[in-house]
């Protein structure tokens, strides 16, 4: 009994710790490729989230949940489809906050990513990486 809060401590800790990670890859790839490249910002915010899922699979398999499952297609497939909807979300209040609400899109960046890490553990944790 213990050692399973012990395991979700252990998982939360690192989930956070490679959330920020991840947190940190979208930001920087959508700042990068919106600020400096002068992307639009639905664009680079869909490089950004590819580019942090990918990041969020491998921390998340390998270090986080330490997936064992053999079944890495079905798993890998899981996690994606859980990304992608994270991501639907993730444009449509990104589209709310900055062209219907007009937030700034930095700030609207930041506030977006919190919910969708928040939307991704639990996806995770519940449906992905379950034991």
């Amino acid at each position: 009994m213990i050692s399973d809060w012990i395991k979700i401590d252990r998982e939360l800790i690192l989930y956070v710790v490679f959330g920020a990670f991840t947190f940190f890859v979208n930001l920087i790839s959508y700042f990068f490729f919106a600020n400096i490249l002068g992307i639009n910002y639905l664009v680079s915010n869909a490089i950004a989230w590819f580019l942090s899922v990918l990041f969020a699979y491998i921390t998340n398999r390998t270090w986080v949940f330490e997936s064992k499952s053999p079944h890495i297609l079905k798993e890998m497939s899981l996690f994606f489809s859980g990304r992608i909807f994270s991501g639907v979300v993730d444009m449509i209040l990104m589209y709310a906050f900055i062209d219907l609400l007009v937030f700034d899109s930095s700030i609207s960046k930041i506030v977006v990513q919190v919910i969708v890490i928040i939307l991704n553990y639990i996806f995770s944790k519940l449906i992905v990486f379950k034991d």
